[in-house]
């Protein structure tokens, strides 16, 4: 079930991904289905979860490293994740409406339910390290979610910002994680919740504490990380309203409150916690006053109130904790429903400008009324839900244990920072909707399209329902919550609107008095309009930044200028380093014991290798001479394999060196033929250094040989028949015990393959950079090449299928594949080919990966870790005994992923145009 809800946004992510010809509004409804289906599974568990029930579900995946795909759901973990869903399903109906046409809906879906799944996984992970990588994934779906308009510099500016600083938190949090994790001897989220005294007397706990609330204070935007999160405005509202209400930027609270009994109870926590909350919610509410900005106010007010709630989890009492989890969940409904509201606003008039607002009431008097009731929430008027939580601070603040001066200032701040929020909620509802018609411009704003409009009125229905009737609506879903963080240390308490008149209601009608007399002030005595802010912490960050891009920039000067000269000799400068090193340290030469007799053939053989690679470099200026040379290099090394017994290497080596070789040759189509001579000196520099490089690799060899190795290939040969039922070792290594391993390297084979084709699929040579090379097409005829494709498909499918037992395999396969491709770009042309053939190498490369991943994935299902492996061997009529393993899913993605990454590379690189002004050979 907990697998189930987890899975239902990521699998649907994927078909909406994956499914073009959906319409937008088919693509809507395919989205709503993950939150929708999430709170059916979620309702389901109510009733366990509210009777004190906790959920896991734990299936091993790294647990070299304490790592478990452990998913745990309790009050806390269900509160929080129906929140996400909840919202989640109202802004899917939101932005349905709020997109407009030339935005790509399948991207914002697919986006959105990436984040929402992330959010969720995140909620009910029950590890620490998964948490962590649930984290992350936030942060990177959050980047493209904030630049989902890639056309608008503020965007993109955003986005990189939010991934810079939430990024960097990331780090600090995983560092934490991993300090935390050393103190308990587990990362699961039991264990770790239950050993708070173990953690609080450790002398690592300051380290950890600080780092963890590093990544938790980056990620909820408190002071001085603040400055990223306005910056995120410049993502569509539906994102705003998602990320900055129930989502993202709760990430961070929801992470102190998760780890509060673990971490919580200490003076350190208590001063890091409360100062960060305290300067947050003061620096907040005090900027969002001198905003224009309908969502730039609606930021810096996110910001003032994840301060207070980080405030309340640093004061640490019981009741401190009630109301700051209180407080989430009324946040993130007059929140959400106000950034939809502005968002309607900029819809229907095409301006966020408060300067430029006024008099909305007239022209959207349904919208109007939506707003001022979710803004007046905000600003914590009684008979709403922000009025209760508000109150709940408030006493909180006054009845601090501990010195009184400790009492009076909390109680100062709290008054202080209410009164702010008062203004700059009677800015948000006077500049908008009250005042005189609009200026500077000419609207004829209407009402928006009737249900884009029922999410706002649904979360402002709740803000009123909370705030009359607390008891009957919010109560049990708080109450979870509360057990959840709390557990027995849970306080009694009632939630109600009079208390009778006692000194938080005093406070509450200061902070309400005083916030008016404020923005009256304000508006007779400045000129509000005329304001502009600035942040000093943006400033430090821009310098920082520029000063990374300098020297990120000289660095690149320094070390990869385009020079491949350079580049050869850096690399031999490190080998020569490495093979010397050893014996500056002591280390002597040993003798080899033994040594395997060669035979005359492999004199020979080595004799061959050595002349043509010492060929390769006295003809290295002769291009085509060189290449035809270094190709019998190749042809040695494959040779030699094959004399050693290592049939696998001998024929990737020989495939590889048949794609090199294409590969060079696409290549010397825009290069000269030959190659200028270099000065003398040089060519003795050069020589010099190729000398020691060689002879340093030779002595590395040597030491390797004369070493004693204690090498794992004794257990890998005797466990690869009854384990990975195959006897051919090397391809049960790559995708059975070392298949992890092998995930990553086809992954980057994809991405190396999908970036050359970005680089070069719309790259043109320019006039005078063009020089006459060979011609890319081969003088062989075109009916041989095509007769050698179907030979090779039936010798790539013969090797991939043996693979298992005899040399072969994935990797070897899909080299074979490449090759008479390879011979069609180069007889036909790349476009002739891709005409008659239509190959779509990145779709392959994608469904190669998918497939890998499912056969990893699909032992979880089972309780069995990733990639596991199972092998049997049915007996078929006629046929007889047939072995199957269930890697072979996992080498045929292996087999898609190389064949297609390969063709997109070299394909995209046969593809590089001659500009048309410059005349082809054929012409002249």
């Amino acid at each position: 079930m907990l697998e189930a809800l987890l899975a239902l946004p990521f699998v649907l992510a994927a078909l909406i991904a994956c499914t073009p010809g959906l319409s937008r509004r088919n693509t809507a409804l395919l989205a709503a289905v993950a939150p929708l289906g999430g709170l059916a599974l979620l309702a389901s568990l109510t009733p366990r979860v509210l009777g004190g029930e906790i959920l896991r579900s734990t299936h091993a995946w790294i647990p070299s490293v304490g790592l478990d795909f452990a998913l745990r759901i309790d009050g806390y973990a269900w509160m929080f994740g129906g929140l996400v869903l909840a919202i989640g399903a109202l802004i899917v109906l939101y932005a349905h409406y709020y997109l407009s046409p030339r935005d790509s809906a399948r991207r914002f879906y697919g986006l959105l339910l990436l984040f929402m799944g992330a959010m969720l996984g995140l909620a009910i992970s029950g590890n620490l390290l998964l948490l962590v990588v649930f984290w992350e994934l936030t942060s990177i779906s959050s980047f493209l979610l904030i630049g989902f308009w890639q056309h608008r510099q503020d965007a993109r500016q955003g986005a990189r910002m939010a991934l810079t600083v939430t990024g960097g938190g990331g780090l600090a949090l995983l560092a934490g994680v991993v300090v935390l994790g050393r103190i308990v001897g587990s990362y699961d989220l039991d264990t770790v919740l239950a050993s708070g005294e173990l953690v609080r007397a450790h002398a690592l706990y300051p380290a950890a504490l600080v780092l963890i609330l590093l990544g938790a204070f980056t990620k909820s935007a408190q002071f001085p990380f603040h400055f990223w999160l306005p910056h995120a405005m410049a993502a569509p509202t539906p994102i705003s309203a998602y990320l900055h209400s129930a989502a993202m930027v709760k990430a961070g609270v929801f992470l102190i409150a998760r780890l509060h009994p673990t971490l919580a109870g200490s003076e350190l926590f208590f001063i890091l916690v409360c100062c960060a909350g305290a300067a947050t919610f003061l620096v907040g509410s005090f900027f969002a006053i001198w905003q224009h900005d309908l969502k730039g106010l609606l930021a810096y007010s996110t910001i003032s109130h994840l301060g207070l709630i980080t405030l309340l989890f640093g004061l640490s009492t019981p009741m401190a904790v009630v109301a700051g989890l209180f407080h989430i969940l009324n946040h993130a409904t007059f929140k959400a429903s106000l950034f939809m509201a502005a968002g309607i606003i900029d819809h229907e008039t095409g301006t966020r400008d408060l300067r430029r607002l006024g008099g909305l009431r007239r022209l959207m008097p349904w919208t109007s009324a939506l707003a001022v009731v979710a803004t007046l929430a905000m600003a914590g008027v009684p008979l709403l839900n922000g009025f209760l939580s508000k109150e709940m601070f408030f006493t909180e603040a006054a009845d601090l244990p501990g010195p009184a001066w400790v009492r009076n200032v909390m109680s100062g701040i709290a008054v202080l920072g209410g009164l702010f929020s008062v203004a700059y909620s009677l800015r948000f509802l006077h500049d908008a909707f009250l005042g005189t018609a609009p200026r500077d411009i000419e609207i004829t704003a209407h009402e928006p399209p009737r249900f884009m409009r029922v999410p706002v009125e649904v979360l402002v229905v709740l803000c009123v329902a909370v705030g009359v009737l607390p008891a009957y609506t919010i109560a049990p879903v708080l109450a979870a919550g509360v057990s959840g963080v709390l557990g027995a240390a849970a306080p009694d308490y009632y939630l109600a609107i009079w208390h009778g008149f006692n000194l938080p209601l005093v406070m509450s009608i200061v902070s309400l008095v005083g916030g008016f007399a404020l923005y009256t002030m304000l508006r007779r005595h400045t000129d509000v309009h005329a304001a502009e802010s600035t942040s000093l912490v943006r400033s430090v960050y821009d310098r920082i930044m520029d000063g990374v891009f300098a020297l990120a920039a000289g660095t690149t000067r320094v070390l990869e200028n385009g020079s491949l000269q350079r580049y050869m000799r850096l690399l031999a400068v490190a080998t020569l380093v490495m093979a010397v090193a050893p014996f500056v340290q002591g280390y002597t030469l040993g003798d080899i014991a033994r040594v395997q007799a060669l035979p005359w053939l492999g004199v020979l053989l080595w004799g061959l290798i050595v002349a043509t690679a010492i060929g390769t470099v006295l003809l290295h200026h002769q291009r085509l001479k060189a290449v035809i040379v270094l190709g019998a290099v190749g042809l040695g090394v494959s040779l030699a394999f094959v004399m050693l017994s290592a049939p696998d290497l001998a024929l990737t080596q020989l495939l590889v060196e048949m794609a090199t070789i294409a590969l060079v040759l696409l290549a010397m189509n825009y290069l000269p033929q030959t190659t200028p001579r270099e000065p003398l000196g040089r060519r003795v520099r050069d020589a010099v250094l190729a000398i020691a490089g060689g002879l340093g690799v030779a002595v590395l060899a040597y030491a390797t040989l004369t070493r004693d190795l204690d090498s794992v290939s004794g257990e890998m040969l005797a466990r690869a028949l009854p384990d990975g039922g195959g006897t051919n070792v090397v391809n049960i290594i790559l995708v059975d015990f070392r298949g992890f391993d092998t995930l990553g390297e086809i992954t980057v084979f994809a991405i190396a393959g999908l970036l050359i084709h970005a680089l070069l699929q719309r790259m043109e040579i320019l006039p005078e950079r063009w020089v006459d090379g060979p011609p890319m097409r081969m003088a062989i005829p075109t009916v041989v090449v095509q007769l050698l494709l179907p030979v090779a498909l039936a010798v790539s499918a013969y090797l991939f299928l043996r693979g298992h037992n005899q040399p072969g395999g994935g990797f070897i396969a899909g080299l074979v594949l490449v090759v008479p491709m390879l011979l069609m770009y180069l007889v036909s042309g790349v476009g002739r080919v891709h005409e008659r053939l239509a190959p779509n190498y990145p779709r392959i490369i994608g469904i190669g990966l998918l497939l890998a991943v499912a056969t990893g994935v699909a032992p979880m299902l089972f309780g069995l870790p990733f990639l596991t492996s199972d092998h049997w061997h049915p007996h078929l009529p006629v046929i007889g005994e047939v072995p199957i393993a269930s890697v072979l899913g996992f080498d045929l993605g292996v087999y898609l992923v190389v064949g297609a990454a390969s063709l997109l590379a070299l394909s995209s690189l046969g593809a590089i145009r001659r500009p048309a002004s410059t005349p082809t050979k054929e012409s002249r």
